[in-house]
């Protein structure tokens, strides 16, 4: 591999590696740097989610429709131990009206390419026998699946093969520019590394990565906790999660956010997330949001009840103003890519995210035809002043 890479990618979580990942399949050698560890950021405090049911019809449904059928792919090229499980979700709702609206939600995903199976409540526990006995009905959702977001950045990184070099505990402190303004590598605590195109794959961070590359991008922090319970027999089969969580996605509010979202793992213990709120990168333990989550969690699955939770990590979710991701080419300052920005679902568009910056810089993957348009992922959007 030569010493000057073909592209450098800031950032190893699940989308940085996946960047990587479609780049080195496309011919290009790539060095991807990160101040901490593979999956050491917002990738290593996810729950795994691939998720096409919390998206209303529009882009970001379309990439993730896109994913999905990446990340099946993956599944068969990459090792069993990034534990892919199409498993499927199950969405429940309270009560008659809420009900309806989620009917109605689905229907709208069933005519852009969702697949949709409305569930009666009394054959919700044929799905899961330990939800709770009240609930009106749920629709399931069999494109939904799950991964273990960590693995999979892990074995993303080790099948680039011998095209990638992985540089770790190096912080980048400059984007380095020609005298048009062109990139033309990094400076990082280790020394200058020089390359023609840099993807900026920071995540929560990427608004900070940015200006260093003298562009601004908004990318902001929502901090959120998963609890993990002792390990279980298989008690809960799917994602499971109220109506309500759909609404707490596209919310704009920074005040603290909690929905319930419980899943089982082939390792045994059961993930309960999640919580939203806009605090900066604030680490602090939130005892109101655990509280709010085991309760909703409970009223799901009384059957956790008297189930002891182990531990609990946080996490902090890359947030843009229009709740879309920033993909692509900066017209800003050319050689300069972003892949960041996709809040909570960064794990489930990593795919799709990887192949559209490797296509944009060879073309040979798709014989440059993506299919769909990534317009509305523009990284200079909100200098236009869209959706702000």
């Amino acid at each position: 591999m030569r010493n000057a890479p073909d592209l450098i990618v800031v950032g190893a979580g699940v989308v940085g590696a996946s960047c990587a990942y479609y780049a080195a399949r496309a011919g290009l050698t790539v060095t991807v740097i990160d101040r901490g560890s593979v999956a050491g950021g917002t990738t290593g405090a996810g729950e795994g989610n691939l998720l096409v049911s919390d998206k209303e019809p529009g882009p970001e449904l379309e990439l993730a429709l896109y994913s999905t059928r990446l990340w099946r792919e993956l599944a068969e090229a990459l090792p069993a131990r990034i534990e892919y499980e199409a498993k499927g979700g199950l969405v429940v709702a309270s009560d008659g009206p809420a009900m309806t609206a989620l009917g109605d939600f689905a229907a709208r995903q069933a005519r852009h390419g969702v697949s949709t199976e409305t569930v009666p409540g009394e054959r919700l526990r044929e799905r899961e026998p330990h939800l709770a006995p009240d609930l009106a009905g749920g629709v399931h959702y069999p494109q939904d699946a799950q991964v273990q977001p960590a693995l999979a950045a892990a074995h993303l990184l080790r099948a680039a093969g011998d095209r990638l070099r992985l540089r770790l505990g190096e912080e980048v402190t400059e984007v380095l520019t020609g005298p048009s303004g062109e990139v033309r590598g990094v400076r990082t605590s280790a020394g200058e590394l020089h390359a023609p195109y840099v993807v900026n794959a920071a995540g929560s961070w990427g608004g900070e990565l940015a200006r260093l590359a003298g562009v601004e991008l908004p990318v902001r922090p929502r901090r959120g906790f998963v609890l993990v319970t002792e390990p279980l027999p298989r008690v809960v089969r799917r994602k499971v999660y109220a109506a309500d969580y759909v609404a707490d996605v596209a919310s704009d509010s920074a005040a603290l956010q909690t929905s319930a979202v419980v899943e089982g793992t082939p390792a045994g213990p059961v993930l309960i997330g999640a919580s939203r709120e806009r605090v900066g990168f604030d680490r602090s333990l939130s005892v109101t949001a655990l509280r709010r989550l085991a309760g909703q969690a409970v009223r799901l699955f009384p059957v956790l009840a008297t189930v002891r939770a182990l531990r609990t990590y946080a996490g902090f979710r890359p947030y843009l103003p229009d709740h879309l991701p920033a993909i692509g080419p900066d017209p800003r300052r050319p050689g300069l890519l972003h892949a960041c920005g996709h809040e909570g679902a960064g794990i489930g568009l990593a795919p799709a995210t990887g192949r559209i910056i490797a296509e944009g810089l060879t073309g040979s993957l798709t014989g440059g035809q993506l299919p769909l348009d990534i317009t509305p992922f523009r990284p200079d959007r909100f200098d236009r002043g869209d959706d702000l």
